[in-house]
């Protein structure tokens, strides 16, 4: 991975380089049920410049955090990870994704979930790293002292998520098309220079053939034609109250089976109406609970 040159040598990165251990404290975590904070996505837009930021693949993994002791959801709860799968792990917090490969999203769900973790699909499974919160210094130094201490834990599961510099746009959208002819989401850009920090913001930005939202089904709509006596849609309710049908994408299995009302489903679409509805909406997968 090709990090930019460091004029001077941060703090964070003296102290790796000393063998020492930085550990800026805990996370936000006052119990079990309480919401870490994350830094969080916005999409792309072509008028924004690519050359700030350092570019990687969008994993369809499962967000997890290391607070040093015990690796959690981003809703606060613990992941009931094997023994062996945390001990070695780097004694300063963590971010990162649980990752079973691409286009595994579903097996990877079901294994990190379980209260009983099974060795065989824990052995699967990679913790891919791309930041060290509430560390100094920009993004690029902050993954410069990623790199050194995850070399020092020499763990073949824990990893450091590729980044590279895209001067152009074209360049950037040409990536993205190889990412997902390959089978991956699509690409994270996160500005170089960001200091650490929490919330949404354009220091971190999403990029995706297409856009993903989330919303909860508060009905079940009859078939009709080949889908009699099956689920036609979802009658959806978006978290600013709006409602909208949703029917592509789901197989017979699902029709048979609709998501429970209550339910909360990841969908993707195009673009929205100028009532703010998305157009071309197709559903993508339930949300398991966390």
């Amino acid at each position: 991975m090709k990090l930019p040159v460091l004029r001077r040598m941060p703090a964070l990165l003296l102290l790796l380089s000393l063998g020492g251990v930085l550990h800026p404290g805990p996370l936000a975590y006052a119990a079990e049920a309480a919401a870490p904070l994350v830094l969080l996505a916005q999409d792309f837009s072509d008028a924004i410049d690519p050359g700030a930021y350092l570019v990687s693949e969008k994993l369809d993994g499962v967000r997890a955090l290391w607070d040093g002791n015990s690796l959690r959801f981003r809703s606060g709860r613990m992941i009931r990870a094997p023994d062996w799968f945390i001990a070695g792990l780097p004694a300063h917090p963590l971010d990162g994704e649980l990752w079973m490969g691409r286009r595994n999203f579903d097996r990877l769900s079901a294994a990190v979930r379980r209260d009983s973790p099974r060795d065989a699909e824990w052995h699967q499974i990679s913790y891919q790293v791309f930041e060290w919160p509430q560390a100094p210094g920009t993004f690029s130094e902050r993954l410069a002292a990623l790199q050194l201490s995850i070399a020092r834990a020499n763990l073949g599961r824990l990893q450091l998520v590729p980044q590279q510099r895209i001067a152009s746009r074209q360049a950037l959208h040409a990536r993205l098309q190889q990412v997902v002819r390959a089978g991956g989401e699509g690409l994270m850009l996160h500005r170089a220079d960001a200091l650490w920090q929490t919330g949404r913001s354009d220091a971190l930005l999403k990029l995706k053939p297409q856009h993903d939202a989330e919303a909860r089904v508060v009905a079940h709509l009859p078939g009709k034609g080949k889908y009699q006596g099956m689920c036609g849609a979802l009658l959806m309710e978006s978290p600013d109250g709006q409602r909208f049908r949703l029917g592509s994408g789901m197989s017979d299995a699902q029709r048979r089976a609709p998501p429970p009302v209550g339910s909360v489903v990841t969908y993707r679409y195009r673009e929205r109406t100028p009532a703010g509805l998305p157009r071309f909406a197709s559903f993508l997968r339930v949300r398991a609970p966390e």
